[in-house]
């Protein structure tokens, strides 16, 4: 595409999102902090059928992640082509996310189709920034409810990080609680291996520790 197609295909992108506007959510999410330039308050499944109108392209996607407008941004992850989303440019990606609802969507939409997600997976979670640990725990989830199988090595590592987040004071607990449960879950050796270790911390000396183990113990109880 030309820099002037893009821009021709961005402005109609924007007029399509202005016949879907939402005002009282555009007005609810600005008043949670969702502070973007723009925010058309237009629903998921609505920027995924918009999206489903226009043939996957890297120029396209790179120009809608840069515009400060929460649906554009949406848009990208769902236009972005996997083969030339380098590493380089998903770190890009991440440094300017500003709301969890982004990532969520980036890491459904595009993080978890990447040849290397296995490989950016673990750096991720172990990054002491914010996004970087949100995009980690969102991806290990999804690859986990994808079928991919820890090894030994891998297995240890992620339960110590996981373990580590539960029993710290972070705001990342209930993603890591998910990984923790979508890995439990995923045979009778891990859950006997996940169980084990709630016991441990269900006996914790502090209160909140003590219900997000039990609370985790019973999801994946229920799970099985």
């Amino acid at each position: 595409m030309t820099e002037a197609e893009i821009h021709e295909t961005i402005r109609e992108i924007k007029s399509k999102f202005r016949l879907f506007m939402n005002g009282m959510i555009s007005q609810s999410m600005r008043e949670k902090g969702f502070d973007y330039k723009l925010n058309f308050g237009i629903e998921y499944p609505r920027i995924k059928e918009i999206a489903a109108e226009y043939e996957p392209n890297h120029e396209l996607a790179q120009a809608l992640w840069k515009e400060n407008i929460r649906e554009c941004k949406i848009m990208a992850g769902l236009l972005q082509p996997v083969e030339t989303f380098y590493r380089e440019i998903a770190e890009i990606w991440i440094e300017d996310m500003h709301y969890p609802e982004l990532a969520e969507y980036t890491v459904m939409n595009l993080f978890q189709r990447l040849p290397y997600a296995s490989e950016v997976v673990f750096p991720w979670m172990a990054d002491e920034r914010e996004y970087f640990q949100l995009c980690g725990y969102l991806l290990m989830t999804r690859l986990l409810m994808k079928g991919w199988a820890l090894n030994e090595r891998a297995e240890a590592e992620f339960l110590d990080q996981a373990f580590t987040v539960l029993e710290g004071n972070s705001d990342m607990r209930g993603v890591a609680a998910k990984a923790i449960c979508k890995f439990a879950i995923q045979s009778r050796t891990n859950s006997r291996t996940v169980l084990r270790q709630l016991g441990n911390l269900q006996k914790s000396s502090k209160p909140e520790i003590r219900t997000i183990a039990t609370e985790l113990k019973n999801e994946i109880e229920y799970s099985l």
